[in-house]
């Protein structure tokens, strides 16, 4: 009892100053946000983003009253040791027949009255035993379930972060390479209108201008639904925009995956809620098992004792009044259903076990699956980063040649719109792989159960 009052208290006072301080926090950021019409302009950090998915999201403030739930069921489950006491006052009639001690039928009128306390406490010691062992379990599987929640809502906060700043960069992208097509949109009409450039040639142009425009305003409307996702997620007003504060994106490097398979799979399952949740459900499920068949050998154990008065006697009289005691013990084995040998009870729970350790294994079977693709994706993805990077460099190259070439009257409209094309995509490409690759690395942080709502702290940018 003293225990679950601690753990109590204790989730309290971690789980209160986080809220508020996540809350003060976004409310002096929305202080500085700008008000465009309807919505609202709100510039957000990672960190920020993490500290409010961990106090803000619906589904961990549901989890955390499921835990509060789940403590209060233990606390329920201990008082069935305790006796309860009810006052008040008996009052009792009879009239006409009833049979005396000796046997003889006889007609009588009497009254009596007993005010008092009636002191109970009825316990299945058995049942109450298990019972209270198998809440405990539960309450703790409860705990791991929310430790559960809040890593993947945090997850779920830093992917969305990420996937907001590509969206943003991705604009900047879009808007740099209609901004090209139309510079040389407009050259390639005065060429055609001076008679020096074919009308075609000028065409091509105009085609790839619409085609950067269309590129453009689909990249604005991914920016408002990663937005929209992120408000979501931290249980934001609907109206918010959300504009991430970092101006670019680029590589972090949060998490090491040099460590072997084997040693990651190992702290995966030693530190993962899910297992440690897992393993409190099988070991509730080993104590309702067991109280199946063994809480019925211990007998119900009861006691009631009266403390008052009685009075009243033959017809309406009301006097005689005096002290009064009553006690009775009681001292019995339940056989049957719910009892001894409920076979039904018995087989249902021993299903329940198996059903719960079947449910671990998978539990251990997902933690390591998750640990392998998490690492997997880190390494194939900081690979990629590097051929990106040399790709990035030479489309930028492959475009200033082109431009080299159209300034001396070598190269042709369709070689320039090409390598314009291929610098566009190759720098969507780059901003895709890192934006993956950052969302990669929480994934593997979060199969290691190291996610919190706090930024690692040997997180740092670049490769």
């Amino acid at each position: 009892m003293n225990g679950g009052h601690f753990f109590q208290q204790s989730a309290r006072a971690l789980a209160l100053p986080l809220a508020f301080a996540a809350t003060v926090l976004f409310q002096i950021v929305l202080v500085a946000a700008e008000s465009n019409g309807s919505a609202q302009f709100l510039t957000i950090d990672l960190a920020t983003a993490l500290r409010l998915a961990g106090a803000r999201n619906i589904d961990v403030q549901l989890a955390r009253e499921k835990l509060a739930e789940a403590y209060a069921a233990e606390e329920s489950a201990i008082e069935r040791f305790f006796p309860w006491v009810a006052p008040g006052v008996t009052y009792r009639r009879h009239d006409n027949l009833i049979q005396n001690t000796e046997g003889v039928i006889e007609e009588v009128h009497k009254q009596s009255y007993a005010p008092g306390g009636t002191l109970l406490a009825q316990t299945e010691i058995g049942d109450a035993i298990f019972k209270s062992l198998e809440a405990h379990q539960l309450m703790k599987a409860a705990r791991h379930d929310l430790a559960a929640q809040q890593q993947e809502t945090i997850l779920a906060a830093a992917r969305g972060y990420f996937d907001l700043a590509a969206a943003h960069e991705a604009v900047g992208v879009a808007r740099e390479a209609l901004r090209a097509s139309t510079d040389y949109a407009a050259e390639i009409d005065r060429a055609v209108n001076a008679g020096i450039a074919f009308k075609g040639d000028a065409l091509r142009v105009k085609v790839q201008q619409q085609h950067d425009a269309i590129a453009l305003r689909r990249a604005e409307e991914n920016v408002r639904l990663a937005s929209a996702k992120l408000v979501q997620i931290l249980h934001l007003d609907p109206i918010v925009e959300l504009m991430p504060r970092e101006a670019s994106v680029v590589p972090l490097s949060i998490v090491s995956a040099k460590e072997s398979l084997g040693d990651l799979v190992s702290q995966a399952l030693a530190a993962r809620p899910e297992t440690q949740q897992s393993a409190a459900l099988l070991s509730a499920a080993q104590h309702a098992k067991n109280g199946s068949i063994y809480g019925p050998l211990i007998p119900t154990v009861g006691g009631q004792a009266f403390f008052g008065g009685l009075g009243g006697g033959m017809n309406s009289e009301t006097g005689h009044f005096g002290e009064f005691e009553d006690y009775v013990a009681l001292l019995a084995w339940r056989i049957g259903p719910g009892g001894l040998f409920d076979v039904g009870n018995i087989h249902a729970r021993r299903a329940r076990l198996r059903s719960a350790a079947l449910t671990a294994d998978k539990v251990i079977d997902q933690v390591a699956n998750e640990v392998i693709n998490s690492r997997t994706r880190v390494q194939s993805l900081a690979d990629q980063i590097a051929t990106a990077k040399q790709s990035l460099s030479d489309a930028a190259e492959a475009l200033r040649l082109g431009q080299e070439r159209k300034e001396f009257g070598v190269g042709v409209v369709l070689e320039t719109i090409l390598a314009e094309q291929d610098l566009a995509r190759v720098r969507n490409d780059y901003l895709n792989i890192v934006t993956d690759y950052n969302k990669a690395q929480y994934s593997l942080l979060r199969a290691l159960g190291r996610l919190s709502s706090t930024s690692p702290p040997n997180s740092s940018r670049g490769r």
